[in-house]
């Protein structure tokens, strides 16, 4: 009897314990606390155009100053088929929680830059799109 009685205190500790590392838990951000912004959306056409965007954490709507952006690539949508894509490349940043990129748009109209970034903390990586307006 007395090794029912310690297992039944043991697994009520072992379920109190539980639900109190749920209800007081790290909060951990996710994919959805983070989004990419265009610092300027309207940028002029041209075969050497910079684009810059800031990666926001949602919560304190503060910009991400250290994230790593390891994927980036630039489309123009194509109506009833494949995006058109464009070269794009990374410059080194001026401003702390903006990343630039060199890219050709040398076609006016509504283009996309497709990111994939880490953020030091976080077990996901935080994808986004953000459009941009190249103007003649």
């Amino acid at each position: 009897m007395p090794g029912f009685v310690s297992s039944r205190l043991a697994s009520a500790l072992a379920a109190g314990a539980t639900a109190w590392i749920l209800t007081t838990g790290v909060a951990v951000a996710g994919p959805a606390d983070y989004r990419f912004e265009a610092v300027q959306p309207h940028v002029k056409a041209a075969s050497d155009t910079v684009v810059a965007v800031r990666l926001v954490h949602l919560p304190d709507n503060q910009p991400v100053k250290d994230a790593v952006i390891f994927s980036s690539k630039m489309e123009m949508p194509m109506p009833g088929m494949a995006p058109m894509a464009t070269k794009v490349s990374a410059v080194k940043p001026s401003n702390p929680g903006e990343y630039p990129f060199q890219t050709d748009l040398s076609m006016g109209g509504s283009w996309t830059l497709v990111l994939a970034a880490k953020v030091q903390g976080e077990t996901t990586t935080i994808t986004g799109s953000v459009p941009f307006m190249a103007m003649k």
